[in-house]
């Protein structure tokens, strides 16, 4: 089987360092390069971050790239209240040699989607979609050669988790949500409502620490130290695992459902901004541009991600 050729769109975060590990770790996939977003840490820790998650797993063959620095026309947040100053913290992870590459983010996106044949490349967005955002304003028609978007992003049923009705990465840019949503690309949403489904139980996070290998005790540190928060947040068995959910949809389909639904985002109210509005009724009778997941099954994508995290060195 020819390895699918992916891009990951990053802002790590913890949960976006697991995404990435179970990427590496799947035979099924061909990362072609790592870009980061400004997130949940600013830009350059973010794409300090990248380095250290493929030194760690041993991958310097994967280049990283810095994209852009703030939102489109909104003022940079972050979740360092979550996630750590450094983004990913729990392990005691080394500088990386590793550094990101002098070309742009975007250029890197756009240049890779004109040399590779149409519909061959999937970009994976784990974070704003502000890089995403920024290639189809700049070539529409070069964006329009990716086989396919999936993106961690927006929520339903599950309200926000950075505001009462905003999910973070629609949130922290908004304005780019809203010019992906209309593009007509091919759109796979993992949104809260599949993610808050997705919980780090005690009995998992054991298993977890049970494997072999530096990049699965990394893992776990950095499990152990995001939890904290969302536990005392939430009140649940266990916390929320966000991003890991798009890799796992792309190896497991079948782990997955929902509904092919008009999304929109809201970039005006201040009540409500970065709220989707998901007509999962087809009450405005708006045309479908997004593949609304909304159910997973968690102990099965779980022991996938272990049996793939314990490949890792």
């Amino acid at each position: 089987m020819t390895p699918q050729k992916i891009i990951i769109d990053t802002d790590p975060g913890q949960d976006d360092a697991i995404a990435i590990m179970l990427a590496l770790a799947s035979p099924e996939f061909e990362v072609l390069g790592l870009v980061a977003a400004a997130g949940n840490v600013p830009v350059e820790q973010t794409a300090e971050n990248a380095c250290k998650i493929l030194e760690l797993a041993g991958r310097l063959d994967v280049p990283v790239y810095k994209g852009c620095p703030r939102p489109i026309r909104r003022p940079p947040i972050n979740a360092q209240h979550v996630h750590g100053d450094t983004g990913m913290d729990g392990p005691d992870l080394p500088a990386p040699t590793l550094t990101p590459m002098p070309q742009h983010g975007v250029a890197f996106l756009l240049d890779t989607l004109a040399s590779n044949p149409a519909q061959t490349i999937t970009i994976v967005t784990l974070g704003p979609m502000t890089n995403l955002s920024t290639a189809i304003i700049q070539a529409p028609d070069i964006v329009a050669r990716a086989k396919r978007i999936v993106s961690m992003c927006g929520a339903w049923a599950e309200s926000g988790n950075i505001t009462p009705s905003a999910e973070f990465n629609a949130f922290a840019d908004p304005d780019a949500a809203a010019i992906v949503l209309v593009s007509g690309l091919p759109l796979t949403l993992l949104p809260l409502d599949v993610t808050h489904k997705f919980l780090i139980t005690p009995e998992r996070l054991e298993k977890l620490a049970a494997l072999p290998g530096r990049c699965a005790r990394a893992a776990y540190d950095m499990l152990n130290f995001s939890a904290r928060f969302d536990l005392k947040k939430y009140g649940w068995s266990g916390a929320p695992l966000h991003d890991p959910c798009t890799i796992g949809w792309l190896l497991a389909p079948e782990f997955f459902s929902g509904r092919r639904v008009n999304v929109e985002v809201e970039v005006s109210s201040p009540l409500t901004l970065g709220a989707t509005a998901v007509d999962w009724w087809n009450v405005t009778q708006r045309p479908p541009n997004a593949e609304f997941l909304n159910t997973v099954d968690a102990a099965g994508l779980w022991t996938l991600m272990l049996e793939r995290l314990s490949k890792l060195p």
